[in-house]
């Protein structure tokens, strides 16, 4: 089954790390995303881009509304995600306690539906 690992962290704590600690950070990254590689899980991932460029669209009364950012005014931002296929949710959640963004913020384990579920 294919789950979505959202890692939620305080985007703007990256710029106060000296370089030393962003190289770290980023082995930690890499090595994960290596780990998923080598036992077959990894589906997809990737880094988001800060909040401030995103938008947020709505259609009320056929109009469309976009906001520029997140919906929400929040501490943690989404800032990357992993998609993954393991058998159940135990096993998603063992990899998301695996995700260094757990130890500095937070990773929502959410399934995919799958194709038949959609139809």
């Amino acid at each position: 089954m294919q789950y979505l690992l959202m890692l939620y962290v305080n985007e703007t704590g990256w710029p106060k790390l000296t370089k030393a600690e962003q190289e770290q950070g980023m082995a930690a990254y890499i090595a994960y995303t290596e780990a998923l590689t080598k036992a077959g899980a990894l589906k997809g991932s990737s880094r988001l881009q800060p909040s401030p460029a995103a938008a947020t669209v709505r259609v009320a009364n056929g109009k469309p509304q976009v906001l520029d950012g997140p919906y929400a005014e929040t501490k943690e931002q989404v800032g990357g995600y992993y998609i993954i296929d393991v058998p159940d949710r135990d096993a998603a959640i063992s990899w998301a306690t695996r995700c260094p963004a757990a130890s500095h913020g937070a990773v929502e384990v959410r399934p995919l539906w799958a194709a038949a579920q959609t139809a």
